[in-house]
C-alpha cells in the first residue's frame, strides 16, 4: 500500500464488483468510507459484509462530506452525474475518480465542473465474468494497469494523489491522454466483445438446424466466446461512447478476415500459412510478457 494516499472520508458510488472491490482494496487507506447505490439489495450486502461503513441512496448525503469520490457506476451514468449535479455537491480540493471503460466523453464532461474540484478520468484494466458486489475482491486491482486520463480539473497535485490512489489499490498507474485510451481499448476489449458475440449469432443460426454444434462445442469455444456474456446495457454503455474508434478497428478486421477468405477460397496453403505464422508468434509474445507481469 502506498504510503502516500489517505482519505479522511471516501465515498463510492456505485456498489458493484468494482465499487466493492475497490471498497476492500482502500480499507487501510480510508477512515470512513460510504457507499451510495439506488439498489438497497447491494447497500444492504455492502453492510453486511463490511465492505463500507455507511451506505445511502442519496447522492447528496454521501459525497458533501468527502475528500475523495470514486465514481463507479456505467459509464452514460457517470457523464449524466458530471453533466447534471455532483458538481455543486462536492467540496473544494475534492478529488474526484471515475472507473469508466471510456474516457473522452468523461473527461469532457469533468472539463465542465466547478474550478476546485479535483477530478481524473480512470480505468482499471481488470474485472471478473461475474458482476455484483458479492463478488467483491480486495485483490482485484493488484498488479494490473489503471489508466489516468488527465482533465482540464486535473491539477498537479491532484495528478500526484491519484497516482497514490492508484498504487494504494496495488496497481500500477499508467497516464495517458483519452483519445489514446480509448484508440486502445476499442481494440483489446471492445472489438473482442463484437467479435465473441458474432461468433455465438453465427453458430446460433447453424444450431437451428443442428444441435451438434452446441453439444460438440467445448474448450476452444468456450474461451473464444466468453465476452458474449458480457452485460448487454454495460457492454452498450461502452460501444455508444466510444463508436467511431470501434467502427474503425471492424473495418481493419473485416479486411483481414477478407484476406484469410480469399487464402482458403483459393486453396493457397502456403500464403495462408505465411499470414498465420506470424500472427501466432505475436499471441505467445503477448502471452509471456502478461503472464510475467502477474
Amino acid at each position: 500500500m502506498s504510503a502516500g494516499f489517505r482519505a479522511r472520508h471516501l465515498a463510492i458510488v456505485g456498489l458493484g464488483l468494482m465499487g466493492g472491490s475497490l471498497a476492500l482494496a482502500l480499507r487501510g487507506a480510508a477512515e470512513h468510507i460510504t457507499g451510495i447505490d439506488l439498489d438497497a439489495a447491494a447497500r444492504e450486502q455492502a453492510l453486511k459484509s463490511k465492505i463500507v461503513d455507511a451506505a445511502t441512496a442519496d447522492l447528496y448525503a454521501g459525497v458533501n462530506s468527502a475528500d475523495v469520490v470514486v465514481l463507479a457506476t456505467p459509464v452514460r451514468v457517470i457523464i449524466e452525474m458530471l453533466s447534471m449535479r455532483i458538481g455543486s455537491y462536492l467540496r473544494s480540493n475534492t478529488l474526484l475518480i471515475d472507473l469508466g471503460s471510456t474516457k473522452q466523453d468523461i473527461v469532457d464532461a469533468m472539463a465542465k465542473l466547478p474550478i476546485g474540484v479535483n477530478a481524473v478520468g480512470g480505468h482499471p484494466m481488470t474485472g471478473k465474468e461475474n458482476g455484483g458486489i458479492q463478488e467483491a475482491d480486495g485483490s482485484l486491482f493488484h498488479n494490473r494497469p489503471f489508466v489516468l486520463c488527465p482533465s482540464r480539473r486535473t491539477t498537479p497535485a491532484a495528478r500526484l494523489r491519484a497516482q497514490a490512489f492508484v498504487e494504494s489499490l496495488g496497481a500500477l498507474p499508467i497516464e495517458m491522454q483519452a483519445d489514446r485510451h480509448d484508440k486502445i481499448v476499442a481494440g483489446i476489449s471492445h472489438l473482442p466483445y463484437l467479435l465473441s458475440a458474432t461468433l455465438i449469432a453465427t453458430v446460433a443460426d447453424q444450431a437451428e438446424t443442428d444441435t451438434a454444434y452446441w453439444e460438440l462445442a467445448a474448450g476452444g469455444f468456450r474461451d473464444t466466446s466468453r465476452l458474449a456474456a458480457s452485460d448487454v446495457t454495460m457492454m452498450g454503455d461502452i460501444l455508444s461512447t466510444n463508436t467511431k474508434a470501434v467502427a474503425t478497428l471492424l473495418a481493419q478486421f473485416r479486411m483481414q478476415l477478407a484476406m484469410l477468405e480469399t487464402m482458403l477460397l483459393a486453396g493457397d496453403e502456403q500464403r495462408l500459412s505465411q499470414k498465420l505464422g506470424p500472427i501466432r508468434l505475436a499471441r505467445k509474445k503477448w502471452a509471456r510478457n502478461y503472464e510475467s507481469q502477474r
